[in-house]
């Protein structure tokens, strides 16, 4: 990957996943479904808001602190499953694939779809 891509840690996703769920909404709002998903304290979530706010990932903006993803969710996808296949599969996605196939039993409508991505990518 060329362009610089925000690394956030599991807590940070837990807030951009509520504002990749729900679009833009007020910290107060992401507070409440944190506390109650996990337990935060509002200080807590607002500390991870301002963290995202620093590293690009969320804009704030007034009244009522609103929150807006700047990244989208597919591109933070993207990048954690580069860095999972560089660090664990040293850089080889078909050792991820088989790695990933084999840990469940998958339906033939499952497998179905697979042939067809991978017929997609040929």
């Amino acid at each position: 990957m060329d362009k610089k891509t925000v690394k956030l840690f599991d807590s940070e996703l837990k807030v951009m996943d509520i504002l990749w769920k729900e679009g833009d909404v007020q910290a107060k709002y992401v507070a409440e479904v944190l506390m109650k998903e996990v337990g935060w304290n509002k200080n807590t979530t607002y500390t991870l808001i301002k963290r995202c706010i620093k590293k690009g990932a969320i804009e704030r903006s007034e009244p009522h602190f609103m929150c807006h993803a700047l990244i989208p969710k597919e591109e933070v996808q993207e990048a954690e499953t580069d860095e999972l296949i560089n660090k664990i599969y040293d850089g080889s996605a078909d050792k991820l694939f088989a790695a990933l196939l084999s840990r469940k039993k998958l339906s033939a409508e499952e497998i179905d779809r697979l042939k067809q991505v991978v017929a997609d990518l040929e």
